[in-house]
């Protein structure tokens, strides 16, 4: 590589300790290394902007856009708040049927919505369940941290490192659901017998606590009735057309500004109300690391590890795949797993072009990073977020108290993961 192509990779290393590390807010990280870049023309206005493949990827940003309005909308409607109590009512007041209820609504919503917001919805109702059980909720938050993250992996919306696999290898929402959605179903039974073994066995029984749940009355959570039957057509018919996109050749990214721009239009829900809601700083960060990683595109630095890491494998599907596996849940769990996913994104599409087009190399990536988000406090947004949640409530939880639960289910589930690739696309 150049001398031009040693800097921007240390530009690029120095952005990415700052957002490992949290020594500076990962969104000033991400900015400050885009702007570098382009100060120092490692990538231009037109690369960074405008490029297919090495500027910003607009169709990830607008998805999740998209994505986010329609989540504010419903999360006025109550359902979420209904959803608790009703898992609190069906587990009678017993502290790990509860969880697995929990673990399991979060684990579905994290598969048509994103992970993020589902804990960010899911959280704060967990805590008023917990306080009427007198029981710690913590166990309950790192558990359903864990599950948004399992469940997001099932789809092509659930995790944003799947979006941005989905927008670099072309894939669609059907092949996540073909793919990696029936693992995805062995995991989370596997990871419900974790539950157990990790937290169930220290959960204690209050009738009389019990009793009280039993008497709350869902149907009163909802706020507007109207407003959520409305909600949850435009999020059906924008589920369907997910599904339908062989057919109608639509965008994930148009379909869901297409929704979201339905639901607010045809709802009382203002503009403001809807705008609100939407997350961002998210957003800006993800357009900061995309001119990161263009700017490594540009210089030739994707290409010369892309070559490396062809060499190093040998063009071999299965050391490939396993490797890459590997790889992505350690590195997942020491990063953030979205900054490592639009790194290795570029480089994992030229794999796939040595390796006769295989496929199964996104699945590595995708399982890698999203399960091995799972293994630290600080691998995927979903855990710093309820992490942040904890501590405004006054129920603080440390980066080991999560750490060594996560180390356990990411080892488990990983380790699953490796015999399906295996037997499904490489025998």
């Amino acid at each position: 590589m150049t001398a031009f192509a040693w800097v921007s990779v240390a530009v690029f290393l120095a952005a990415y300790t700052l957002i490992a590390t949290e020594k500076v807010h990962r969104v000033a990280a991400a900015l400050g290394g885009a702007g570098i870049m382009l100060l120092i023309h490692a990538t231009g206005a037109e690369a960074a902007f405008f490029s297919e493949h090495s500027g910003i990827d607009w169709n990830v940003i607008f998805l999740l856009l998209g994505m986010m309005v329609i989540v504010g909308v419903l999360k006025q409607t109550g359902v979420f708040e209904y959803l608790a109590i009703w898992a609190a009512k069906r587990a009678k007041g017993r502290p790990f049927r509860l969880m697995v209820l929990l673990v399991l609504i979060t684990a579905g919503a994290s598969a048509l919505l994103d992970n993020v917001t589902t804990v960010l919805l899911i959280a704060p109702v967990t805590f008023l369940v917990c306080e009427r059980l007198a029981v710690n909720p913590a166990p309950f938050l790192i558990a359903e941290a864990m599950a948004s993250n399992i469940g997001g992996t099932a789809t092509l919306v659930g995790d944003p490192p799947n979006i941005i696999i989905a927008s670099r290898g072309g894939l669609s929402f059907n092949d996540f659901l073909i793919h990696m959605a029936p693992m995805v179903i062995v995991l989370m039974a596997v990871f419900v017998g974790l539950c157990w073994l990790m937290f169930g066995r220290g959960f204690r029984y209050d009738p009389e606590r019990a009793e009280e749940i039993m008497a709350l009355d869902e149907r009163e959570a909802i706020a507007d009735r109207r407003l959520l039957w409305q909600s949850l057509a435009v999020l059906t018919l924008v589920m369907a057309a997910f599904v339908l996109h062989p057919v109608l050749h639509y965008e994930p990214s148009v379909v869901a500004l297409l929704g979201a721009g339905v639901l607010v239009a045809a709802t009382k829900v203002t503009t403001e109300q809807a705008i609100a809601e939407v997350e961002w700083p998210t957003l800006v960060f993800f357009a900061g690391l995309f001119v990161l990683v263009g700017a490594l595109v540009e210089t030739g630095v994707i290409g010369a590890l892309s070559k490396a890491a062809v060499a190093a494998t040998a063009g071999q599907p299965e050391l490939t795949t396993m490797g890459l596996l590997g790889v992505s849940a350690v590195l997942s769990a020491i990063v953030d797993n979205i900054p490592y996913v639009a790194t290795m994104s570029p480089i994992v599409e030229q794999l796939v072009q040595a390796n006769g087009g295989h496929q199964v190399l996104w699945w590595a990536l995708a399982f890698g990073a999203d399960l091995g988000g799972n293994a630290t406090a600080v691998g995927a947004a979903a855990n710093v977020v309820v992490l942040g949640i904890a501590a405004r409530n006054g129920t603080p939880i440390s980066f080991w108290q999560f750490t060594k639960y996560g180390l356990i289910v990411t080892t488990v589930t990983v380790v699953l993961v490796a015999p399906y690739l295996w037997l499904r696309y490489l025998m």
